[in-house]
């Protein structure tokens, strides 16, 4: 079956060819010959019941560097596309939520992944509270008082936005740290219309977090990430190293419990952080992982996501 598939993504400027997801899925999609195109989140357009974006056809020239090369765009009704997939970074904002809304009224002839729906009631810090009982301590407040309490009775804490991505925006503060209250001053400045999330700090984080990778709900590998010296942020993008890592029988039960909330919220790729035997987030938007993983263990991930793709479609 030759598909025609969409990447919503964005710009390609800012695509990490060693490293992103992004470009396994795209390069095993340009292996198999389907049609591929690209756009921008923002180029979307609703008119008279249509969804449309300017699609630029999208090649690959691996002689070239960047070896992604488009063409010149069209306009296009995007429910001509067999697969579209929702690749750009958080934060998610107005503008991501809306853009879900669009995408959520094409015919379902359109396969959309992740689901739009799911997508925006998903935000992946939040999704996590639906499972209270495997996260670490939590609070989510943008209170002072309440923080400064929370301190008190789980010492070190990671204050984070809930919005953000990649390990943006993170503070490491102690019991007694001056700059507790700096931290929220800038939190305030820097993310005016979010929340933040307070967690108590877990020392396992500097042997490394875990991401676990799940397809259709079901567990296909992981691997861990080592934070860099001095670093409690783990994150790939951050200067952390992935090393190989076998899922626990803990693990397993964790991917297990989400499995059916996944697949009903249409969470077809997803990305689980673990740090120790705690779920930290839950990955939707823009999941990433598959090349790490295709090193460390030797696999092609992307063929198995592609395989699976083919599945939905029939």
């Amino acid at each position: 079956m030759r598909l025609k598939v969409a990447f919503q993504m964005d710009p390609l400027p800012s695509l990490n060819y060693a490293a992103d997801t992004t470009v396994a899925l795209i390069f095993e999609a340009n292996r198999r010959g389907y049609e591929l195109y690209f756009y921008e989140p923002h180029q979307l357009t609703w008119s008279n019941h249509q969804v449309r974006a300017p699609l630029f056809p999208l090649s690959i020239d691996t002689a070239m560097m960047p070896p992604l090369i488009l063409s010149k765009s069209e306009m296009r009704d995007l429910s001509d596309m067999d697969v579209i997939w929702i690749r750009q970074n958080p934060p998610f904002d107005l503008g991501y939520f809306t853009n879900t809304y669009l995408l959520e009224s094409l015919p379902p002839t359109t396969l959309v992944l992740n689901a739009p729906h799911g997508v925006r009631n998903a935000p992946e810090k939040l999704l996590i509270t639906k499972f209270a009982h495997l996260m670490p301590p939590t609070l989510i407040t943008e209170d002072l008082e309440e923080i400064t309490a929370f301190q008190e009775t789980h010492g070190d804490i990671i204050l984070k936005p809930l919005y953000e991505f990649g390990g943006a925006g993170i503070f490491y503060l102690k019991p007694g740290d001056v700059n507790l209250a700096v931290a929220t001053e800038m939190m305030r400045k820097s993310y005016p219309t979010q929340p933040w999330m307070v967690q108590k700090f877990l020392p396992e984080v500097r042997q490394g977090d875990k991401r676990l990778l799940l397809l259709d709900g079901e567990l296909i590998g992981g691997f861990s990430r080592i934070p860099a010296e001095e670093s409690i942020r783990s994150n790939l993008v951050r200067g952390g190293q992935g090393q190989p890592y076998h899922p626990t029988e803990k693990d397993k039960k964790i991917c297990q419990e989400l499995a059916p909330m996944l697949k009903e919220m249409g969470l077809f790729f997803v990305g689980l952080d673990i740090i120790g035997d705690y779920l930290t987030e839950i990955n939707v938007t823009s999941p990433t992982g598959i090349q790490m993983l295709n090193k460390l263990n030797k696999m092609h991930v992307e063929r198995l996501v592609w395989d699976k793709v083919l599945e939905k479609r029939v």
